[in-house]
């Protein structure tokens, strides 16, 4: 109706003759009423009081709209939720949220809806003012705008303090923390976008997702959430100069080296090698890291294809994956590999288990009932490993098994290993320390390993009593048992002598007709008793000075470290059997000891645990887009107590802990709750050959390591180990985050996710198969 026209125009009156002839028509019938009647209003108000009527109407529809599209979003299920859950402020490394902010969010829905209100009558008036002039209208547009604006700070005010019990409820908060939230990918436009709000505030309004879906996260690789609408001066400086800092252009270049696509600096420096002054001790097998780690790239073998998946790799790889055949020629006829095509196959035997490792290991389990598979034994040592074989299918008994063996004649063992899905290393028993620390190996195993063990005092099986649990047993196939050839005869008098020295027990030595093969099983012993009745202190026990945790390029010592004594003490008590002792905090740990964030130790274990369990089933699992079904070999590269490697227990994978050297030795607890892991300075190069990861976790590792050595250097490192199509997760800085994002797009590789609360970020991104055109030679490297 034409009395529309003047409803809700801000004071503002159209200049129309018709509207010049009622004000002079009212102001003659009212002249007699004087000022008052001047003042009062015109017939205006009733009329707004019907159009209001109409809005009324209008919004109740829309009010319920609203209301069914808030049914269906809190019916969503929270797929993506990273939750710092009962760690401290300082251990949760940016996963906590921070409340003003999400309750500044909440606090201002009042105000969006009264926005909304406002822009639902702008366009009426604007849709039925079409007979007013442009300039009007426009007057009209830009007076509503700043109106919109001053309702937006006013209530958010008002609101302020106001809403806070609907606060808790929209976000979650339990203890003054609150869950992060993720929208669904259906749900990406909020409720004030469907009551027809402008592009402008649709700019405007701030993203809830934290982590995207799968499909989501290829459209939203570089979303990041910001803390509001509107950034500071200050900060965009900041932000500004930091980026310069972390946009500097990287130049990578191909490693040019002997060892080629299988380059492992730390075993291939052929300049500290040749400068040996022995190598009766195997020392040229041991690690001689350079002095700078390489910045280089390391070639891609010709043919490389994406790793068959477990549980068939555990049979059969790509031929080009690992293109060597002297072990098939070599061990053929024991079953260890074969070539088969474009396959290297893997029948599962070894050379004291040539009719497959599930009845040699069956057969270990009849002849020592007390060891148990998979229950009072969980971690091993498989010293000597081969191409592991006996590891690859002690899984099938829920058993961890630590593989080793050294990058020698013998080439590619491990590389086969690590290809099957097996865990392994490249090391060697020769002048120092395994890097494991004291009494975590709940069986130590050796068929055929061709370790001296009896030379030099015993220092080599001395190592072994070191890293074996008091009450563990050593499993000892090898000629010397069970042949009758003057060398075994008098290799096993000397063990026999060793191991009675040390106290061991010969708890079973039986022989397998079916391999035809005799194995001797030992266990070390619980008390010192033993070690205190001897007539003779050969071998000697250690003094209490020399610590047996201490691993890290520690000289081999001839000595026996003593057994616990006090019940509180760490080996004093066997483990509870898997899994129970995954979860259960260690007997060991007590509350007066302070946790490595912060808490009393038995509390913090509990709450490491809690918090990645969390993180891993609502962000890892389902918010990145990662198909787990293709991973089988992961690596926590700063594991802490081994809380994500426990939160994929139900998975199909194996996780290497990394410790490094200068975090807090928790080594101990991870192995007491039945996983594994090693030692490291992560300003070296790990021992493992070339593509030999499906998926690495760095939690602060990268803003750590840049305080001691260079982070490209760790970066060369990550993509060294790494297989194409592999994953990297790593949870930093957003200083760092930008620093290794960039590093990462200048290697080509996909960066599938980003995130970032207040200093905290999340970054996963794929490797690629891009190498550089360009090489560098390494001279130490070449032969």
């Amino acid at each position: 109706m034409a009395i529309g026209k003047y409803t809700r125009v801000d004071g503002r009156r159209s200049s129309s003759s018709y509207c010049s002839t009622v004000t002079i028509v009212v102001f003659v019938a009212l002249c007699l009423a004087g000022v008052w009647m001047m003042t009062s209003s015109s017939v205006v108000p009733e009329q707004n009081k019907d159009v209001s009527q109409e809005d009324k109407v209008e919004m109740k529809e829309q009010n319920e709209v609203k209301e069914q599209v808030s049914e269906v979003d809190s019916s969503n299920t929270r797929q993506f939720e990273d939750n710092p859950g009962d760690l401290p402020e300082d251990a949760t490394k940016g996963d906590s949220t921070v409340t003003s902010e999400d309750n500044s969010n909440a606090n201002s829905e009042d105000a969006k809806t009264e926005d909304t209100d406002k822009k639902t009558e702008d366009e009426d008036s604007k849709t039925e003012n079409t007979e007013s002039n442009s300039e009007a209208t426009e007057s009209n547009k830009e007076s509503d705008e700043t109106s919109t604006k001053e309702t937006d700070s006013d209530g958010s005010e008002k609101n302020s303090g106001s809403d806070e019990s609907e606060n808790k409820s929209d976000n979650e908060t339990t203890d003054g923390k609150i869950e992060e939230k993720v929208e669904q990918s259906d749900n990406n436009e909020s409720d004030e976008n469907s009551s027809k709000n402008t592009d402008d505030d649709s700019k405007n309004q701030k993203s809830n997702e934290v982590y995207p879906s799968g499909a989501q996260s290829e459209l939203l690789n570089e979303n990041k959430a910001e803390t509001g609408s509107w950034s500071t001066q200050a900060a965009e400086s900041k932000n500004e100069k930091e980026s310069q800092k972390s946009s500097k252009q990287y130049s990578w270049k191909l490693c040019n080296t002997t060892a080629g696509p299988d380059f492992i600096p730390c075993l291939d420096n052929w300049k500290a090698i040749r400068s040996l002054r022995s190598t009766k001790h195997y020392e040229h097998r041991e690690r001689h890291c350079p002095e700078e780690p390489p910045t280089c790239l390391v070639p891609l073998p010709e043919g490389y294809k994406r790793s068959v998946e477990w549980p068939k790799s555990r049979e059969k790889i790509w031929y080009y994956n690992v293109p060597h055949t002297k072990l098939a020629k070599v061990k053929g006829h024991q079953n260890w590999v074969k070539v088969t095509g474009e396959y290297l196959t893997f029948p599962g035997g070894g050379t004291q288990f040539k009719h497959g490792a599930l009845h040699y290991i069956d057969f270990i389990q009849e002849s020592v009932p007390d060891i148990l598979w998979g229950k009072r034994t969980r971690v091993i040592l498989d010293v000597g490993c081969g191409v592991a074989s006996f590891g690859g299918f002690l899984f099938d008994r829920d058993v961890l098994a630590m593989s080793f063996a050294p990058k020698d004649e013998h080439e590619a063992q491990v590389q086969f290993a690590l290809e099957r899905g097996i865990p392994a290393i490249s090391a060697v028993m020769g002048t120092k320390r395994l890097p494991f620390p004291g009494k975590v190996f709940d069986v130590v195993h050796c068929a055929r390993c061709r370790v001296p063990w009896h030379i030099e005092g015993g220092k080599l099986l001395l190592e072994l009593n070191r890293v074996l649990r008091p009450g563990g047993f050593f499993v000892w196939s090898a000629t010397p048992v069970y042949q009758k050839l003057d060398e075994d005869v008098e290799i096993w008098n000397a063990m026999k002598k060793l191991t009675k020295a040390m106290c061991w027990e010969l708890v079973s030595i039986s022989k397998d007709q079916v391999n035809g093969v005799g194995v001797a099983v030992y266990k070390k012993p619980t008390s010192n008793q033993c070690y205190e009745a001897r007539s003779k202190n050969d071998p000697p026990v250690c003094q209490d000075s020399d610590d047996p945790n201490a691993a890290w390029n520690v000289p081999l010592q001839a000595c026996m470290h003593k057994a616990p004594v006090s019940s509180t003490e760490r080996g004093s008590q066997w483990p509870e059997q898997w899994p129970t002792r995954l979860t259960n905090v260690p007997y060991w740990l007590s509350s007066d000891q302070v946790g490595v964030y912060g808490k009393p130790a038995p509390e913090d274990f509990s709450a490491d645990y809690k918090h990645w369990k969390r993180v891993v089933s609502k962000s890892y699992l389902n918010g990145m887009g990662i198909q787990w079904s293709n991973i089988r070999n992961v690596m926590d590269m700063n594991a802490i107590y081994g809380g994500f490697a426990a939160a994929l227990k139900d998975r199909s994978i194996w996780v290497m802990n990394v410790v490094s050297i200068d975090s807090a030795d928790t080594l101990p607890i991870i192995y007491e709750r039945g996983l594994f892991g090693i030692y490291h300075d992560w300003c070296e190069s790990f021992s493992t050959y070339p593509r030999t990861y499906d998926l690495l976790h760095a939690d602060h590792l990268f803003s750590k390591i840049k305080k001691r050595c260079t982070v490209d250097g760790l970066m060369a490192e990550v993509d060294r180990i790494l297989r194409p199509e592999g994953k990297l997760i790593v949870r930093d800085t957003v200083e760092t985050i930008e620093v290794v994002e960039n590093m990462a797009r200048s290697m080509k590789w996909k960066v599938r996710m980003t995130y970032s609360k207040e200093k905290e970020g999340m970054l996963c991104v794929e490797k690629s198969t891009w190498r550089p055109e360009d090489s560098e030679t390494l001279e130490y490297a070449i032969v």
